[in-house]
């Protein structure tokens, strides 16, 4: 295939070769993760230097066209969509996909919204309330230990973290993402053309192993969930903590990015990858799980140099979130009732989720809850199967390999959102799960029924 490739691509110079394979692209002749030909071989059939290939590919990846994989080769990068949270229009199902927030556990913000609207804010004043930025600071840094930093308020935390990227890196550079991953980071490093390193997840957060060899891969930033992790629940251990902290001191400089996404609703302590001594790194919270998402809202802090970086990413767009929201805010995480409200959410998402994972325990199918608003289930036999066989009982429920990167057993995951089940819907879609992993099971067996002729016949050497 790459020698018919070859053929059709064209040019003398770099920028010709480039545009060459763009229009193979843009005609469907090339489709997305179809490879291209190795750079030698390139030159070696357009009778040009190697250089002069290496610079085409070089064009093509920082348009982000194609992507490199190292020994892997150079790929038509991917442009499909990366699935997302929410419920699934036009669905009929039960949706026990959603990755949503209880709706009646969101405050209420009509009484604090009548009496935060006031003057006008208008250019030139200061990009963040000084109120919310007093009780931010008190927030942010009690948990960290760089005593130095400085505070941005964007919108929502994903936006962050694509203008942390965005200020510290160029297309194609090394990013270590947790795997299995949540879904938006898969978004957000695939629209900005970075080049994906995976750490896989146990219980305790990101493997040591892990992060060490997306180092040794030369990463220049890290994006990580300190507890709560999605899709896993998993939260990182004082242990686990101190040695990563161990690993990335001789990292000063490669840029840490901590998504503390629960928060105010974790049952977990709060465990930084962050040492006092690290020099390029940010931890950001949104108030979309506790004040709820549409409260595009979220702080960061960080060292000041990434801080000011990050302010100079939003200057030439929105510059600054709006103060009434700021405003509104910082009147409901300070309301008593609210944060009573909040520790009561807390609490509400963790008893759902363990009363469901040991519902699904006794049927047969063990299971564990973890921090957060989601169920990460380990079943038997593919996660697809069953998710099939769940929707034939009326279930929407989400498969684990939307959230891989390259770990193969998250295949045979469910991700589910149960803590808005009331006890007989719960006990049904507990039934129903232990129903299919055995109707999955029944049909894998099947599948890889031999008689002992044929299995004596497929042991036999070929002759």
């Amino acid at each position: 295939m790459d020698r018919e490739l070859t053929l059709q691509i064209a040019g003398r110079s770099a920028a010709d070769i480039a545009a060459s394979v763009r229009e193979l692209i843009e005609r469907g002749a090339l489709l997305p993760g179809d490879p291209l030909p190795p750079v030698r071989a390139l030159a070696d059939d357009l009778g040009v230097n190697r250089n002069t290939a290496v610079a085409a590919y070089r064009q093509l990846t920082q348009a982000g066209v194609v992507v490199t994989r190292g020994r892997g080769g150079t790929h038509v990068a991917d442009r499909s969509a990366v699935a997302q949270e929410g419920f699934a229009a036009d669905n009929v199902l039960r949706d026990v996909a959603t990755g949503n927030p209880d709706p009646d556990l969101i405050p209420d913000p009509s009484t604090a919204l009548a009496r935060v609207a006031g003057r006008p804010v208008l250019y030139g004043e200061p990009v963040i309330d000084p109120g919310l930025e007093h009780w931010a600071r008190e927030w942010m840094s009690a948990d960290l230990a760089p005593a130095d930093l400085r505070l941005t308020i964007t919108s929502g935390a994903a936006d962050a973290v694509e203008r942390l990227l965005a200020q510290a890196l160029v297309r194609d550079d090394a990013v270590a993402l947790e795997d299995p991953c949540f879904l938006t980071s898969i978004h957000t490093v695939r629209v900005g053309g970075y080049r994906v390193v995976p750490v896989p997840i146990d219980d305790e957060g990101m493997t040591v192993e892990g992060l060490r060899h997306a180092l040794e891969q030369g990463v220049r930033a890290i994006v990580c969930t300190p507890r709560a992790q999605n899709p896993t629940g998993a939260s990182v251990s004082a242990r686990r903590a101190e040695a990563l902290r161990a690993v990335l001191r001789a990292h000063p400089y490669v840029l840490v990015i901590e998504d503390d996404h629960f928060s105010m609703l974790s049952r977990q302590p709060f465990h930084s990858l962050i040492g006092p001594e690290h020099r390029r790194w940010a931890l950001v919270r949104s108030v979309s799980k506790f004040l709820g998402p549409d409260m595009c809202l979220a702080v960061t802090a960080s060292d000041p140099d990434t801080g000011e970086r990050l302010a100079m990413r939003l200057t030439p767009g929105t510059t600054w979130v709006s103060h009434l929201l700021q405003r509104l805010t910082l009147a409901l995480v300070t309301d008593p009732d609210v944060a009573a409200g909040i520790e009561a959410a807390g609490a509400h998402y963790a008893e759902r989720n363990r009363a469901f994972a040991a519902r699904l325990t006794a049927l047969g199918v063990p299971a564990t809850a973890g921090d957060g608003v989601n169920l990460w289930v380990a079943l038997p036999v593919p996660a697809r199967d069953v998710s099939e066989q769940l929707m034939r009982r009326g279930w929407l429920a989400r498969a684990g390999d939307a959230f891989v990167l390259a770990d193969a057993p998250a295949a045979r995951r469910l991700r589910l959102t149960v803590h808005d089940l009331n006890d007989t819907d719960a006990d049904r879609l507990a039934s129903d799960i232990a129903a299919a992993v055995r109707a999955a099971g029944g049909r894998l067996v099947a599948a890889d029924t031999t008689s002992p002729e044929q299995a004596r016949d497929k042991e036999a050497p070929v002759q």
